[in-house]
């Protein structure tokens, strides 16, 4: 017990020692990674759609395939009197951390990031509300005055320097710093990005012509006129590339591997099996990889970091032939899809609240990397028990072996036909076996 306990540890120390390394996957406010964005593209702001609508500026984002361009779009307050705050991603001593934006009273601290069409990098000039209506720049918006009344012409002296860079710190990103009043705002309470900026964002890392590795910073949708609207008259294509694309090495044709932290935990030979312990279990045959080359090709998607993260396991139906066990049977199933989903949601409910508790104490990044350790551990030990289970059920519905082997046939013939051949033995003979003298079945 001692020795298998010992292992265990060890295992769990090598999985923790891989989370700690790869814990920049997501990072209590938001992604984070080790190389830094595309710079900004160049586009035309397409007209406002209708009155309460606020601009929310184009972004780098960051998924499975690497940066995405998030386009800029209108998109209606949550309530009146509230401003939006863009995301920023800004240096974070080891990696790039996308900070979320937020909607608010007030506009807070977003990198010093020139977004233009009024986010210059400090604040917004970009209109005001005013008795419950929201009242446009001319002079930095693209308003259709005949649709929209509410309007005034400021001119906006804007003494950023003008440039494309797309984050904060690190090497050639924006210096800038939060003031005081902006970072007492950052620690009010804020809105998240409402359901059609989430919608948005989603319909954009599902579009791999907006991934840097294919439009080379130039997205084909670089604006729309309403959120998610990527087809027709209010999708505005870049005009060109902020600067030159130059992805890191192992980043071309849409494998940003190099810049995936969960691919950059240290692993012993650069054996990309060692640093994987699920990995490490014997194999019949010694290395499974060796016999099947083509898996050794295979991208594994990363380990889940949060509860939200988590794909739809699959839920094959039971075949077993016999209507009546397939109908129970998938009543086990449902009855335990049920179950894990309400694990699964009470998890993410959860690390949602610890990860909004933590923006709004303003969390230092150390405890912000406990948090993303535990959640990561969480969820990973969730999803594994998940599996088991899952495993465990559809091993019991397999269908019943049959029980007329070749090889108890054969001994049943052959006690038969011995039992003969001995009462047959013993006729001739005049002989008499005794019922406890007579071979018996088994």
């Amino acid at each position: 017990m001692r020795i298998v306990k010992s292992i265990r540890t060890l295992l769990f120390a090598v999985v923790v020692l891989a989370m700690s390394a790869a814990s920049f996957a997501q990072v209590g406010i938001g992604i984070s990674v080790n190389f830094g964005p595309p710079a900004l593209p160049v586009y035309e702001q397409p007209p406002c759609p209708a009155e309460g609508y606020i601009w929310t500026p184009g972004y780098w984002a960051y998924g499975p395939d690497g940066y995405y361009w998030v386009p800029g779009t209108w998109v209606l307050a949550p309530q009146p009197g509230f401003l939006w705050t863009p995301g920023w991603w800004g240096w974070g001593g080891s990696a790039f951390i996308f900070h979320v934006g937020y909607w608010g009273p007030q506009i807070g601290f977003y990198g010093g990031i020139n977004y233009g069409y009024g986010y210059f990098g400090n604040g917004y000039e970009g209109g005001r509300w005013d008795n419950g209506r929201f009242f446009y720049n001319r002079s930095v918006n693209n308003i259709n005055v005949t649709n929209i009344h509410n309007v005034y012409n400021t001119t906006v002296i804007n003494n950023t320097t003008v440039n494309r860079v797309s984050y904060n710190g690190g090497n050639g990103g924006i210096t800038a710093r939060p003031t005081s009043e902006q970072e007492a705002i950052e620690r009010e309470k804020h809105v998240p990005p409402v359901a059609a900026q989430t919608q948005h964002e989603e319909a954009a890392r599902n579009d791999p012509q907006q991934r840097a590795t294919v439009n080379q910073g130039r997205p084909p949708v670089a604006a729309t006129a309403r959120p998610a609207e990527f087809k027709g008259a209010g999708a505005v294509p870049a005009k060109e590339a902020g600067a030159p694309y130059h992805p890191p090495a192992g980043a071309q044709h849409g494998n940003e591997q190099a810049g995936r932290p969960e691919n950059n935990v240290p692993r012993p030979g650069n054996n990309e099996a060692a640093g994987r312990p699920e990995n490490n279990v014997p194999r019949p045959g010694g290395n499974e990889a060796a016999a099947h080359p083509e898996n050794n090709n295979v991208p594994r998607p990363p380990a889940p970091t949060h509860a939200k993260d988590i794909q739809p396991h699959e839920r094959p139906p039971p075949n077993t032939g016999n209507p009546k066990t397939d109908q129970k049977y998938q009543q086990q199933q449902d009855k335990l899809y049920a179950k894990q989903e309400q694990q699964h949601q009470k998890l993410q409910q959860q690390q949602e609240q610890e990860h909004q508790k933590a923006a709004q104490q303003q969390a230092n990044e150390a405890r912000n990397q406990q948090m993303e350790q535990k959640h990561a551990q969480q969820t990973q030990h969730m999803e594994a028990q998940h599996t088991q289970q899952q495993q465990h059920l559809q091993q019991r519905q397999q269908p019943p072996q049959q029980h007329s082997e070749p090889k108890p046939a054969k001994l049943v013939r052959s006690q038969t036909e011995r039992l003969k051949a001995i009462n047959k033995g013993c006729g001739r003979a005049g002989c008499d076996l005794s019922r406890a003298a007579r071979p018996r079945f088994i």
